[in-house]
C-alpha cells in the first residue's frame, strides 16, 4: 500500500554497513552508559523516600496529581481532566500560588522541605559512581 505522506528508502545491508556505529542516533558511548546508570542509581536511592513522604504528608488529591503529573508524566491538562478539576487547580496543588508576595502551598514546595528536613539531597551525586571499580562493574554486566 502506498503512502505519499511517508517516504521509505530501501538501503541494502551492504550499504547500511558501511556506517560506523557511533553515526547512529542510538548509539551510547561507554561515558554515557556510566551516567545513565549513574541517574538510574540516584532516582532509585531517592525515590522510596519520597514516595513515602507522598502518602504521609500530602492530601490525597495532591499526591494524585503527583503522580500522574511526575510519575506517569500527563500535562497539567491530562491531569485535570483525569481527576475532574480545571489546570488551574493541578497547578495550584503542584506549585501553589502567590498571595501577598509568599509561596503558599504547592506539593513540590511541601516535598522540598520535608527532603531538605530529612538530609535528602536532589542535587547530582558527587561523581563517586565514576570510579573506576565502578566502571569496571558496569562492563561486566552489560
Amino acid at each position: 500500500m502506498y503512502n505519499p505522506e511517508f517516504w521509505e528508502i530501501r538501503l541494502d545491508q551492504v550499504d547500511l554497513e558501511q556506517y560506523p556505529n557511533e553515526a547512529n542516533i542510538w548509539y551510547e558511548t561507554g561515558e554515557d552508559r556510566v551516567h545513565r546508570y549513574q541517574r538510574e542509581d540516584r532516582v532509585d536511592e531517592l525515590a522510596d523516600a519520597v514516595y513515602d513522604f507522598l502518602s504521609q504528608y500530602l492530601t490525597q488529591k495532591q499526591c494524585e496529581v503527583v503522580v500522574l503529573y511526575f510519575i506517569y508524566q500527563k500535562t497539567q491538562q491530562e491531569t485535570a481532566e483525569i481527576l475532574g478539576i480545571s489546570r488551574r487547580v493541578v497547578s495550584q496543588h503542584l506549585f501553589g500560588i502567590c498571595r501577598g508576595g509568599k509561596h503558599i502551598g504547592g506539593a513540590v514546595n511541601k516535598l522540598r522541605k520535608l527532603c531538605a528536613r530529612h538530609g535528602i539531597d536532589f542535587q547530582p551525586a558527587e561523581r563517586k559512581f565514576e570510579t573506576q571499580e565502578y566502571s569496571e562493574q558496569l562492563a561486566i554486566s552489560a
